[in-house]
C-alpha cells in the first residue's frame, strides 16, 4: 500500500504518525522521537501531511517542505471535531490525518523564518510593555502606603520616582526607598529594551512595502501594521473582508436556529494580539471623529448618537479589518471616502 496522507501529531520530544493510503486504509502507525522525525519522513515517498498550526508548526512545516512533502497546518480547534472518544496522542494523530483530507477544511498558511521573526519583536515587546506595567502599579502601590500619590500613566510614574529621590526618611524610610530604588532602576531598563524592539520594528516596517500599505490606514500605526503584515501572509485564504475580521473574532457570535437569527455580543476568536491593536487603533479614531471632519468621522458619529462608545469602537475595528482585507489582497494603499 502507497502511503498518501500522513496526520503528525506535534510534540516537545516524541512525535505520533498517522499514515493511511488513497482509499484511508491505515499503513502504519508511529512513534517517533524528534531527532528522528525528518530521517523517517525523508525516506516516505512525497504525499500530504498534515499538522495542528500550534507552537513550533511552521517550523516543522518548513523543514518537512523542504523533503518534498505538501504539508497543510489545521487550527486545533476545526480538527476536535474528527477525534474519537478518548484524547491520546495515537487518537490526536488519527484524527489529523482524517481532518487534512476534507474539502471544506480550512487551512492556515505556512510563515517564513522572516515574517516569524518580526512575530518574535511583537511577543517580545508585548512581554516587556506588561512587565512594565507591573512594576508602575506596584511603585505606585508602594509609594500610595506612604502618601506619595501621583496621576496615572507613564509620566506620572517618572514624577513619582523623582519624589522617591527627593524624599527623606522623615517620609519614606531607608529600606522602602532602597527597593524602590531597585524597582525604578529595572523600570528604566524595560524601557529602553521596548524602545529597542521599537526601533528593529520600524526598520522592517521600511523595508516591507505591504507593512507600508497598511500604515495609511486611519487606525492602523506602525505597530499595528507590522504584526498585520506578518500575520496575514496569505489574504488570499480568507474571501472576504468579513471572514477575515470573523477570523479575529470582531463580529456578532451567532446562536440561531429554526430560521430565527440570534446575535450576541462578538465572538473573540483568532489571534488575541491583532484583535487588541485593532481595537486600540479605533479607539483613537472614534476619539478624534468627534471634532474631524471626514466621511469616517461622520460615519462614527452617527453611531455615538444611537450606541453606546464602546461598541462604537468595536464595529471601527470590524471595519479596518475589512479595510486590512482589502488592502493586503488589493496590493494598493488605502484611498479614504470623499466626504459628501
Amino acid at each position: 500500500m502507497v502511503i498518501t496522507t500522513i496526520g503528525l501529531d506535534l510534540a516537545k520530544s516524541v512525535f505520533q504518525l498517522h499514515a493511511v493510503d488513497a482509499d484511508g486504509n491505515v499503513v502504519w502507525r508511529k512513534k517517533v522521537r524528534r531527532g528522528l522525525l525528518l530521517e523517517t519522513l525523508a525516506q516516505v515517498p512525497g504525499c500530504l501531511i498534515g499538522m495542528e498550526a500550534c507552537a513550533t508548526g511552521h517550523y516543522w512545516a518548513r523543514e518537512i517542505s523542504a523533503l518534498g512533502h505538501e504539508v497543510r497546518l489545521m487550527p486545533p480547534a476545526y480538527v476536535k471535531a474528527y477525534l474519537r472518544r478518548q484524547k491520546n496522542d495515537a487518537a490526536d494523530a488519527e484524527a489529523i490525518c482524517e481532518a487534512v483530507r476534507r474539502p471544506t477544511m480550512r487551512f492556515v498558511p505556512v510563515k517564513g523564518a522572516e515574517r516569524q521573526a518580526v512575530l518574535v519583536l511583537h511577543r517580545s515587546r508585548e512581554l516587556l510593555v506588561r512587565q512594565r506595567t507591573m512594576l508602575i502599579n506596584a511603585i505606585r502601590g508602594h509609594c500610595a502606603e506612604f502618601g506619595l500619590v501621583a496621576v496615572q500613566g507613564v509620566s506620572g510614574s517618572r514624577d513619582l520616582i523623582e519624589r522617591i529621590q527627593q524624599a527623606d526618611s522623615a517620609m519614606l524610610p531607608d529600606m522602602a526607598k532602597a527597593a524602590m530604588m531597585l524597582l525604578a532602576e529595572q523600570l528604566h531598563a524595560l524601557v529602553r529594551q521596548i524602545q529597542e524592539l521599537n526601533r528593529h520594528l520600524l526598520t522592517w516596517h521600511r523595508q516591507d512595502r505591504a507593512s507600508q500599505r497598511l500604515a495609511t490606514i486611519p487606525g492602523v500605526g506602525i505597530i499595528s501594521a507590522t504584526a498585520l503584515a506578518a500575520s496575514v501572509t496569505d489574504p488570499a485564504a480568507f474571501r472576504s473582508g468579513r471572514e477575515f475580521s470573523a477570523s479575529l473574532g470582531l463580529v456578532p457570535r451567532q446562536n440561531s436556529s429554526g430560521g430565527k437569527d440570534k446575535l450576541g455580543r462578538i465572538s473573540k476568536m483568532g489571534d488575541r494580539y491583532l484583535r487588541k491593536l485593532l481595537v486600540v487603533g479605533a479607539t483613537s479614531v472614534v476619539r478624534r471623529a468627534r471634532t474631524a471632519d471626514t466621511a469616517a468621522a461622520n460615519w462614527v458619529r452617527s453611531l455615538l448618537e444611537r450606541k453606546p462608545a464602546r461598541l462604537v469602537t468595536v464595529a471601527m475595528a470590524n471595519k479596518n479589518a475589512r479595510i486590512v482585507w482589502a488592502v493586503l489582497a488589493r496590493g494598493e494603499s488605502y484611498r479614504p471616502p470623499a466626504v459628501i
